[in-house]
Protein backbone atom coordinates (compact mmCIF):
# COMPACT_ATOMS: atom_id res chain seq x y z
CA UNK A 1 0.00 0.00 0.00
CA UNK A 2 1.52 3.12 -1.39
CA UNK A 3 1.56 5.98 1.46
CA UNK A 4 -0.90 8.52 1.43
CA UNK A 5 -1.95 11.91 2.41
CA UNK A 6 -5.38 11.43 4.46
CA UNK A 7 -5.28 13.49 7.28
CA UNK A 8 -7.66 15.49 6.03
CA UNK A 9 -10.34 12.82 5.18
CA UNK A 10 -9.75 11.70 8.95
CA UNK A 11 -10.89 14.54 10.18
CA UNK A 12 -13.98 14.89 7.96
CA UNK A 13 -15.01 10.91 8.70
CA UNK A 14 -14.33 11.36 12.46
CA UNK A 15 -16.89 14.62 12.27
CA UNK A 16 -19.30 12.41 10.58
CA UNK A 17 -18.71 9.43 12.78
CA UNK A 18 -17.80 10.28 16.15
CA UNK A 19 -18.87 7.38 17.97
CA UNK A 20 -18.12 3.68 17.36
CA UNK A 21 -20.09 1.23 19.36
CA UNK A 22 -19.35 -2.22 20.21
CA UNK A 23 -23.01 -3.22 20.83
CA UNK A 24 -23.07 -6.61 21.71
CA UNK A 25 -21.82 -10.58 21.13
CA UNK A 26 -23.38 -13.90 20.98
CA UNK A 27 -22.65 -17.57 20.30
CA UNK A 28 -23.47 -21.14 20.45
CA UNK A 29 -22.21 -24.38 21.23
CA UNK A 30 -23.45 -27.69 19.45
CA UNK A 31 -21.86 -31.10 18.25
CA UNK A 32 -20.77 -29.09 15.14
CA UNK A 33 -18.65 -26.73 17.18
CA UNK A 34 -18.94 -23.11 18.47
CA UNK A 35 -20.24 -19.90 16.41
CA UNK A 36 -19.49 -16.66 17.41
CA UNK A 37 -21.06 -13.22 16.04
CA UNK A 38 -20.61 -9.49 16.97
CA UNK A 39 -22.06 -6.15 15.96
CA UNK A 40 -20.30 -3.21 16.07
CA UNK A 41 -22.23 0.81 15.06
CA UNK A 42 -20.23 3.10 13.12
CA UNK A 43 -21.69 6.48 14.51
CA UNK A 44 -25.33 4.92 14.49
CA UNK A 45 -24.69 4.82 10.40
CA UNK A 46 -23.51 1.73 9.35
CA UNK A 47 -23.79 -2.07 11.45
CA UNK A 48 -21.00 -4.81 11.09
CA UNK A 49 -21.66 -8.20 12.36
CA UNK A 50 -18.62 -10.28 11.78
CA UNK A 51 -18.55 -14.17 12.42
CA UNK A 52 -15.89 -16.56 13.57
CA UNK A 53 -17.01 -20.56 13.44
CA UNK A 54 -14.64 -23.07 15.98
CA UNK A 55 -15.54 -26.91 14.47
CA UNK A 56 -15.90 -29.23 17.73
CA UNK A 57 -13.74 -32.09 16.04
CA UNK A 58 -11.76 -32.02 18.97
CA UNK A 59 -14.06 -31.71 21.74
CA UNK A 60 -12.73 -31.93 25.37
CA UNK A 61 -15.28 -30.97 27.81
CA UNK A 62 -19.06 -30.86 28.20
CA UNK A 63 -21.18 -28.20 27.42
CA UNK A 64 -22.01 -27.57 30.98
CA UNK A 65 -18.33 -26.80 31.50
CA UNK A 66 -17.73 -25.05 28.70
CA UNK A 67 -20.50 -22.86 28.19
CA UNK A 68 -19.59 -20.40 31.68
CA UNK A 69 -16.41 -19.77 30.53
CA UNK A 70 -16.95 -18.71 26.55
CA UNK A 71 -18.18 -15.48 27.21
CA UNK A 72 -15.31 -13.72 28.56
CA UNK A 73 -12.90 -15.20 25.68
CA UNK A 74 -15.77 -14.61 23.01
CA UNK A 75 -16.02 -10.93 24.57
CA UNK A 76 -12.40 -10.44 24.08
CA UNK A 77 -12.10 -11.69 20.84
CA UNK A 78 -14.59 -8.88 19.58
CA UNK A 79 -12.22 -6.41 21.34
CA UNK A 80 -9.60 -6.91 18.95
CA UNK A 81 -12.29 -7.51 16.02
CA UNK A 82 -13.64 -4.27 16.30
CA UNK A 83 -10.04 -2.49 14.77
CA UNK A 84 -10.77 -3.59 11.74
CA UNK A 85 -14.15 -1.47 11.72
CA UNK A 86 -13.08 0.90 13.69
CA UNK A 87 -10.29 1.92 11.68
CA UNK A 88 -12.88 2.81 8.99
CA UNK A 89 -13.78 6.28 10.44
CA UNK A 90 -11.81 6.26 13.47
CA UNK A 91 -14.09 7.74 15.55
CA UNK A 92 -12.83 9.54 18.58
CA UNK A 93 -15.11 7.98 21.16
CA UNK A 94 -15.59 4.15 21.14
CA UNK A 95 -18.10 2.39 23.69
CA UNK A 96 -18.07 -1.05 24.84
CA UNK A 97 -21.73 -1.78 26.09
CA UNK A 98 -21.20 -5.99 26.40
CA UNK A 99 -18.91 -5.83 29.62
CA UNK A 100 -17.01 -3.40 31.62
CA UNK A 101 -13.28 -2.65 31.66
CA UNK A 102 -11.11 -1.92 34.44
CA UNK A 103 -8.30 1.39 33.47
CA UNK A 104 -5.58 -1.18 33.66
CA UNK A 105 -7.29 -3.20 30.55
CA UNK A 106 -8.16 0.35 28.90
CA UNK A 107 -4.66 1.38 28.45
CA UNK A 108 -3.93 -2.07 27.76
CA UNK A 109 -6.14 -2.04 25.00
CA UNK A 110 -5.42 0.95 23.71
CA UNK A 111 -1.80 0.55 23.44
CA UNK A 112 -1.90 -2.64 21.52
CA UNK A 113 -4.64 -0.76 19.27
CA UNK A 114 -2.18 2.27 19.04
CA UNK A 115 0.75 -0.30 18.26
CA UNK A 116 -0.61 -2.35 16.05
CA UNK A 117 -2.38 0.15 13.21
CA UNK A 118 1.17 1.74 13.63
CA UNK A 119 1.55 1.01 9.79
CA UNK A 120 -1.96 2.26 9.24
CA UNK A 121 -1.54 5.82 10.39
CA UNK A 122 2.12 5.94 9.09
CA UNK A 123 0.67 5.26 5.53
CA UNK A 124 -2.20 6.85 5.56
CA UNK A 125 0.02 10.30 7.25
CA UNK A 126 -2.50 10.29 10.47
CA UNK A 127 -1.45 13.00 12.39
CA UNK A 128 -2.44 10.82 16.20
CA UNK A 129 -0.61 10.19 19.17
CA UNK A 130 -1.24 7.47 21.93
CA UNK A 131 -3.29 9.46 24.45
CA UNK A 132 -6.05 11.43 22.44
CA UNK A 133 -6.71 9.32 18.97
CA UNK A 134 -8.89 7.35 20.55
CA UNK A 135 -11.29 7.58 23.98
CA UNK A 136 -12.79 4.14 25.58
CA UNK A 137 -16.29 3.80 27.80
CA UNK A 138 -16.49 0.40 28.98
CA UNK A 139 -20.04 -0.03 30.25
CA UNK A 140 -21.64 -3.28 32.56
CA UNK A 141 -19.63 -5.73 34.71
CA UNK A 142 -15.91 -6.66 34.14
CA UNK A 143 -15.54 -10.44 33.36
CA UNK A 144 -14.04 -12.04 36.34
CA UNK A 145 -10.91 -14.36 35.99
CA UNK A 146 -12.00 -18.27 34.78
CA UNK A 147 -11.63 -20.94 36.51
CA UNK A 148 -10.80 -23.25 33.81
CA UNK A 149 -10.87 -27.15 33.74
CA UNK A 150 -7.73 -29.34 34.13
CA UNK A 151 -6.33 -28.64 30.58
CA UNK A 152 -4.25 -31.30 29.07
CA UNK A 153 -0.75 -30.91 27.86
CA UNK A 154 -1.65 -30.10 23.97
CA UNK A 155 0.18 -28.08 22.46
CA UNK A 156 -2.16 -25.72 19.34
CA UNK A 157 0.29 -24.48 16.91
CA UNK A 158 -1.29 -21.94 14.59
CA UNK A 159 0.12 -22.79 10.51
CA UNK A 160 0.07 -19.61 8.16
CA UNK A 161 1.80 -22.18 5.31
CA UNK A 162 4.92 -20.94 5.68
CA UNK A 163 8.37 -22.07 6.77
CA UNK A 164 8.48 -20.72 10.18
CA UNK A 165 5.42 -22.51 11.11
CA UNK A 166 6.25 -25.73 9.68
CA UNK A 167 9.42 -26.03 11.04
CA UNK A 168 7.57 -25.72 14.93
CA UNK A 169 5.21 -28.57 13.60
CA UNK A 170 8.44 -30.51 12.59
CA UNK A 171 10.43 -29.96 15.81
CA UNK A 172 7.29 -30.59 18.34
CA UNK A 173 5.09 -33.48 16.38
CA UNK A 174 7.78 -35.81 17.95
CA UNK A 175 7.43 -34.73 21.77
CA UNK A 176 3.63 -33.63 21.83
CA UNK A 177 0.30 -33.69 20.91
CA UNK A 178 0.46 -31.24 17.82
CA UNK A 179 -3.24 -29.38 16.99
CA UNK A 180 -2.77 -27.90 13.68
CA UNK A 181 -4.92 -24.80 13.94
CA UNK A 182 -5.58 -22.74 10.43
CA UNK A 183 -7.72 -19.61 10.01
CA UNK A 184 -9.46 -19.91 6.75
CA UNK A 185 -7.78 -22.85 5.26
CA UNK A 186 -6.14 -22.47 2.10
CA UNK A 187 -4.32 -25.22 0.07
CA UNK A 188 -0.61 -23.98 1.34
CA UNK A 189 -1.79 -24.78 5.36
CA UNK A 190 -3.65 -27.93 4.44
CA UNK A 191 -0.34 -29.45 2.15
CA UNK A 192 1.91 -28.05 5.52
CA UNK A 193 0.14 -30.02 7.56
CA UNK A 194 -0.51 -33.24 5.12
CA UNK A 195 3.89 -32.91 5.03
CA UNK A 196 3.88 -33.33 8.67
CA UNK A 197 2.59 -36.58 8.84
CA UNK A 198 0.22 -35.52 11.67
CA UNK A 199 -3.23 -36.79 11.28
CA UNK A 200 -5.35 -34.44 9.27
CA UNK A 201 -8.58 -34.64 11.58
CA UNK A 202 -6.57 -33.39 14.27
CA UNK A 203 -6.27 -30.24 12.78
CA UNK A 204 -8.53 -27.39 13.64
CA UNK A 205 -9.84 -25.41 11.33
CA UNK A 206 -11.20 -22.24 12.09
CA UNK A 207 -13.68 -19.86 9.71
CA UNK A 208 -12.70 -15.77 10.43
CA UNK A 209 -16.19 -13.91 8.23
CA UNK A 210 -15.60 -10.08 7.62
CA UNK A 211 -18.59 -7.91 6.96
CA UNK A 212 -18.80 -7.17 3.28
CA UNK A 213 -19.86 -3.99 4.32
CA UNK A 214 -16.62 -3.06 5.35
CA UNK A 215 -15.30 -4.08 1.74
CA UNK A 216 -18.07 -1.39 0.56
CA UNK A 217 -16.99 1.03 2.45
CA UNK A 218 -13.65 0.65 1.59
CA UNK A 219 -14.44 0.98 -1.87
CA UNK A 220 -15.63 4.31 -1.49
CA UNK A 221 -13.19 5.93 0.10
CA UNK A 222 -12.97 5.38 3.61
CA UNK A 223 -9.87 5.12 5.79
CA UNK A 224 -8.00 1.01 5.26
CA UNK A 225 -4.56 -0.30 6.21
CA UNK A 226 -3.30 -3.04 8.19
CA UNK A 227 -4.17 -4.14 11.30
CA UNK A 228 -2.36 -6.61 13.85
CA UNK A 229 -3.63 -9.76 12.85
CA UNK A 230 -1.50 -11.74 14.78
CA UNK A 231 -3.66 -9.91 18.06
CA UNK A 232 -6.62 -11.21 16.57
CA UNK A 233 -5.34 -15.23 15.89
CA UNK A 234 -4.03 -14.93 19.55
CA UNK A 235 -7.60 -14.31 21.28
CA UNK A 236 -9.24 -16.63 18.69
CA UNK A 237 -6.63 -19.17 19.96
CA UNK A 238 -7.92 -19.14 23.53
CA UNK A 239 -11.29 -20.64 22.93
CA UNK A 240 -9.60 -23.29 20.47
CA UNK A 241 -7.81 -24.08 23.60
CA UNK A 242 -10.10 -24.69 25.70
CA UNK A 243 -12.31 -26.51 23.31
CA UNK A 244 -9.51 -28.75 22.47
CA UNK A 245 -7.91 -29.43 26.27
CA UNK A 246 -4.53 -27.42 25.30
CA UNK A 247 -2.50 -25.56 27.48
CA UNK A 248 0.33 -24.82 25.32
CA UNK A 249 -0.25 -22.18 22.46
CA UNK A 250 2.89 -22.10 20.25
CA UNK A 251 3.33 -19.19 17.89
CA UNK A 252 6.61 -18.83 15.37
CA UNK A 253 7.26 -15.71 15.69
CA UNK A 254 11.28 -15.60 15.75
CA UNK A 255 13.71 -12.19 16.94
CA UNK A 256 13.65 -10.97 14.16
CA UNK A 257 10.09 -9.44 14.44
CA UNK A 258 11.02 -7.11 16.99
CA UNK A 259 13.02 -5.10 14.58
CA UNK A 260 10.83 -1.64 13.28
CA UNK A 261 10.20 -1.08 9.94
CA UNK A 262 10.64 2.37 10.05
CA UNK A 263 14.08 2.55 11.80
CA UNK A 264 14.02 4.53 15.07
CA UNK A 265 10.59 4.23 16.04
CA UNK A 266 7.74 1.80 17.40
CA UNK A 267 6.22 1.23 13.54
CA UNK A 268 6.39 -2.09 12.96
CA UNK A 269 4.39 -4.41 10.45
CA UNK A 270 5.00 -7.55 12.67
CA UNK A 271 4.08 -5.65 15.70
CA UNK A 272 1.75 -8.17 17.45
CA UNK A 273 4.49 -10.37 16.56
CA UNK A 274 6.98 -9.12 18.75
CA UNK A 275 8.56 -10.38 21.94
CA UNK A 276 6.63 -6.64 23.42
CA UNK A 277 3.07 -7.94 22.25
CA UNK A 278 3.74 -11.68 23.48
CA UNK A 279 4.47 -10.78 26.89
CA UNK A 280 1.94 -8.31 26.94
CA UNK A 281 -0.54 -10.96 26.06
CA UNK A 282 0.52 -13.38 28.46
CA UNK A 283 0.24 -10.59 31.05
CA UNK A 284 -3.22 -9.72 30.01
CA UNK A 285 -4.12 -13.20 29.65
CA UNK A 286 -2.93 -14.79 33.02
CA UNK A 287 -4.57 -11.61 34.97
CA UNK A 288 -8.23 -10.74 33.15
CA UNK A 289 -8.79 -14.43 31.44
CA UNK A 290 -7.18 -17.17 32.57
CA UNK A 291 -3.78 -18.22 34.11
CA UNK A 292 -4.01 -21.26 32.69
CA UNK A 293 -3.45 -21.55 28.83
CA UNK A 294 0.63 -20.65 27.95
CA UNK A 295 0.93 -18.47 25.01
CA UNK A 296 4.35 -18.39 23.58
CA UNK A 297 6.61 -18.49 20.38
CA UNK A 298 8.67 -21.77 20.18
CA UNK A 299 11.01 -19.80 17.79
CA UNK A 300 11.37 -16.58 19.51
CA UNK A 301 15.28 -17.26 20.63
CA UNK A 302 15.92 -17.90 16.70
CA UNK A 303 17.00 -15.12 14.12
CA UNK A 304 15.44 -15.49 10.11
CA UNK A 305 18.39 -17.39 9.29
CA UNK A 306 18.90 -20.14 12.43
CA UNK A 307 14.95 -20.38 11.01
CA UNK A 308 16.49 -20.74 7.07
CA UNK A 309 18.81 -23.10 8.17
CA UNK A 310 16.19 -25.42 10.24
CA UNK A 311 13.98 -25.37 7.78
CA UNK A 312 16.38 -26.49 4.51
CA UNK A 313 16.44 -29.54 6.79
CA UNK A 314 13.05 -30.51 6.02
CA UNK A 315 12.44 -31.36 2.58
CA UNK A 316 8.86 -32.71 2.94
CA UNK A 317 7.58 -29.07 3.39
CA UNK A 318 10.13 -27.26 0.28
CA UNK A 319 7.59 -27.57 -2.27
CA UNK A 320 4.15 -27.17 -0.85
CA UNK A 321 5.27 -24.07 1.90
CA UNK A 322 3.85 -20.51 0.80
CA UNK A 323 4.23 -17.17 2.39
CA UNK A 324 3.33 -14.82 -0.16
CA UNK A 325 0.41 -12.61 0.31
CA UNK A 326 0.03 -11.39 -3.17
CA UNK A 327 -0.45 -14.83 -4.13
CA UNK A 328 -2.46 -16.30 -1.04
CA UNK A 329 -5.59 -16.84 -3.13
CA UNK A 330 -3.88 -18.92 -5.69
CA UNK A 331 -1.19 -20.56 -3.55
CA UNK A 332 1.06 -19.13 -5.45
CA UNK A 333 4.73 -17.38 -5.44
CA UNK A 334 3.74 -13.79 -7.30
CA UNK A 335 7.66 -13.41 -8.05
CA UNK A 336 7.33 -9.61 -7.53
CA UNK A 337 7.11 -8.85 -3.79
CA UNK A 338 8.79 -8.25 -0.73
CA UNK A 339 8.46 -10.72 0.90
CA UNK A 340 8.89 -13.68 -1.91
CA UNK A 341 12.44 -11.46 -2.82
CA UNK A 342 13.04 -12.03 1.21
CA UNK A 343 12.07 -16.29 1.03
CA UNK A 344 14.42 -16.12 -1.39
CA UNK A 345 17.47 -14.33 -0.59
CA UNK A 346 17.45 -16.09 3.08
CA UNK A 347 17.08 -19.65 2.01
CA UNK A 348 19.54 -19.40 -1.21
CA UNK A 349 22.65 -20.00 0.76
CA UNK A 350 21.04 -23.02 2.35
CA UNK A 351 19.28 -24.49 -0.61
CA UNK A 352 21.22 -23.19 -3.40
CA UNK A 353 20.03 -21.10 -5.98
CA UNK A 354 19.55 -23.50 -8.47
CA UNK A 355 16.78 -25.27 -5.77
CA UNK A 356 15.36 -21.69 -5.54
CA UNK A 357 14.49 -21.28 -9.30
CA UNK A 358 12.85 -24.44 -9.26
CA UNK A 359 10.50 -23.46 -6.69
CA UNK A 360 10.10 -19.93 -7.81
CA UNK A 361 10.25 -20.73 -11.02
CA UNK A 362 13.03 -18.39 -11.92
CA UNK A 363 15.38 -16.50 -10.29
CA UNK A 364 14.32 -13.57 -8.31
CA UNK A 365 17.89 -11.94 -8.24
CA UNK A 366 17.60 -11.80 -11.72
CA UNK A 367 14.87 -9.36 -11.60
CA UNK A 368 15.88 -5.97 -11.54
CA UNK A 369 12.09 -4.64 -11.25
CA UNK A 370 13.18 -5.67 -7.28
CA UNK A 371 15.94 -3.42 -6.87
CA UNK A 372 14.00 -0.77 -4.79
CA UNK A 373 12.81 -3.60 -2.65
CA UNK A 374 16.41 -5.29 -2.13
CA UNK A 375 17.93 -1.39 -1.45
CA UNK A 376 14.84 -1.26 1.18
CA UNK A 377 16.07 -5.05 2.86
CA UNK A 378 19.95 -4.14 3.05
CA UNK A 379 19.36 -0.65 5.26
CA UNK A 380 20.08 1.34 1.97
CA UNK A 381 16.68 3.13 1.82
CA UNK A 382 14.68 4.74 4.61
CA UNK A 383 12.52 2.12 5.23
CA UNK A 384 12.25 -1.33 5.13
CA UNK A 385 8.84 -3.04 2.99
CA UNK A 386 5.74 -3.16 5.33
CA UNK A 387 5.93 -7.09 5.43
CA UNK A 388 6.54 -10.16 7.15
CA UNK A 389 10.69 -10.16 6.54
CA UNK A 390 13.71 -10.64 8.14
CA UNK A 391 16.36 -7.89 9.90
CA UNK A 392 18.70 -5.42 8.09
CA UNK A 393 21.68 -7.85 9.19
CA UNK A 394 20.28 -10.76 8.48
CA UNK A 395 19.62 -10.36 4.75
CA UNK A 396 22.76 -8.39 4.08
CA UNK A 397 24.42 -11.38 5.30
CA UNK A 398 22.66 -13.73 3.06
CA UNK A 399 23.73 -11.20 0.30
CA UNK A 400 27.27 -11.72 1.05
CA UNK A 401 27.00 -15.33 1.68
CA UNK A 402 25.82 -15.87 -1.53
CA UNK A 403 28.25 -13.91 -3.35
CA UNK A 404 30.76 -16.06 -1.42
CA UNK A 405 29.46 -19.10 -2.38
CA UNK A 406 29.06 -17.82 -6.29
CA UNK A 407 32.98 -17.35 -6.21
CA UNK A 408 34.26 -17.21 -9.79
CA UNK A 409 30.70 -18.14 -11.54
CA UNK A 410 28.62 -14.80 -12.95
CA UNK A 411 26.38 -12.91 -10.53
CA UNK A 412 22.70 -12.23 -11.02
CA UNK A 413 21.80 -8.81 -11.73
CA UNK A 414 20.54 -8.40 -8.30
CA UNK A 415 24.12 -9.46 -6.04
CA UNK A 416 25.97 -6.99 -8.83
CA UNK A 417 24.22 -4.34 -7.81
CA UNK A 418 24.68 -5.25 -4.01
CA UNK A 419 28.25 -5.93 -4.44
CA UNK A 420 29.01 -2.43 -5.50
CA UNK A 421 26.77 -1.15 -2.21
CA UNK A 422 28.36 0.57 0.80
CA UNK A 423 26.32 -2.19 2.55
CA UNK A 424 28.00 -5.33 0.88
CA UNK A 425 31.51 -3.09 2.15
CA UNK A 426 29.97 -3.08 5.55
CA UNK A 427 28.41 -6.82 5.89
CA UNK A 428 31.41 -8.92 3.40
CA UNK A 429 33.69 -9.55 6.12
CA UNK A 430 31.50 -10.67 8.75
CA UNK A 431 31.50 -14.34 9.62
CA UNK A 432 28.16 -15.74 8.08
CA UNK A 433 28.38 -19.67 10.55
CA UNK A 434 28.21 -17.39 13.77
CA UNK A 435 24.97 -15.85 13.52
CA UNK A 436 24.04 -20.06 12.98
CA UNK A 437 25.12 -20.60 16.07
CA UNK A 438 24.85 -17.10 18.54
CA UNK A 439 21.24 -18.01 19.52
CA UNK A 440 19.96 -17.52 23.16
CA UNK A 441 17.45 -19.74 24.52
CA UNK A 442 16.75 -16.92 27.49
CA UNK A 443 13.22 -16.29 26.22
CA UNK A 444 11.96 -20.08 25.70
CA UNK A 445 10.32 -21.61 28.73
CA UNK A 446 11.80 -24.38 30.27
CA UNK A 447 9.65 -27.49 29.52
CA UNK A 448 10.93 -26.35 25.59
CA UNK A 449 14.32 -25.60 25.98
CA UNK A 450 15.96 -28.74 26.34
CA UNK A 451 13.77 -30.15 23.09
CA UNK A 452 15.24 -26.72 21.00
CA UNK A 453 18.75 -27.52 21.74
CA UNK A 454 18.50 -31.06 20.67
CA UNK A 455 16.69 -29.80 17.43
CA UNK A 456 19.49 -27.57 16.31
CA UNK A 457 22.28 -29.68 17.58
CA UNK A 458 21.28 -33.38 16.00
Amino acid sequence: MPKSSNQGKLNELSARFPFFIYEDFSFSLDPGGLNARFHFNLGGQFHFYPSLFIPGNSRAFTDEILKPLLPSLIFNIGMIELISYWKSACPPKVFIRPAGLSKEQVSWWKKLYFLGLGEFFYLNSLDVDENTFMDITAEGVVFPVLATPDLGAGVIVPVGGGKDSAVTLDLLKEYFNVIPMVVNPRGATSAVIEASEIPPGRAILLTRTLDPLLLELNAKGFLNGHTPFSALLAFISLPAALLTGSRHIVLSNESSANEATIPGTNINHQYSKSIEFENDFRDYVSKFITPHINYFSFLRPLNELQIAWLFSRLPAYHRVFRSCNAGSKTDAWCGKCPKCLFTFVILSPFLGEETMKTLFGKNLLDETGLITTLLQFTGAADEKPFDCIGTIDEVNLALCEMIRLKKEYTLPALLRIYRDSSEYSTYHEREFMSSLSSWSANNLPGTFETILKAALYA
